[in-house]
């Protein structure tokens, strides 16, 4: 029996939903990714393959939240007002779903 590595199973997730979903420019992907010490998120326009914004933050959840305003109130700057949103293959729980909530609350519709 083959015992599956967590980052083998996210990988594969993270396809699975990245092939479902795409970027544009009125509506970019905004891409969560998740590390032991930091939570990345970013505006993405896929067609054109360049990134219109990003932010960091701490690894709690209050600075999960803080990314997500942040982001919002930079995508507002941008004229971005509803975005795709990319999970990356991690579940709707935790540091994921509190930008996500901080995020519609600073205004972004998805």
């Amino acid at each position: 029996m083959v015992i599956k590595k967590y980052k083998d199973l996210r990988d594969k997730r993270r396809a699975r939903i990245r092939g479902k979903i795409k970027g544009t420019g009125e509506r970019p992907r905004l891409s969560v990714f998740r590390s032991g010490q930091h939570i990345y998120a970013q505006l993405i326009d896929d067609e054109k393959g360049e990134t219109l914004a990003a932010a960091m933050g701490g690894g709690d959840v209050a600075a999960a939240g803080e990314v997500g305003k942040i982001l919002a109130e930079k995508a507002q700057k941008l004229g971005v007002e509803k975005v795709v949103f990319d999970r990356g293959g991690y579940q709707y729980h935790g540091r994921v779903k509190a930008l996500a909530e901080e995020a519609r609350e600073g205004g972004l519709e998805f």
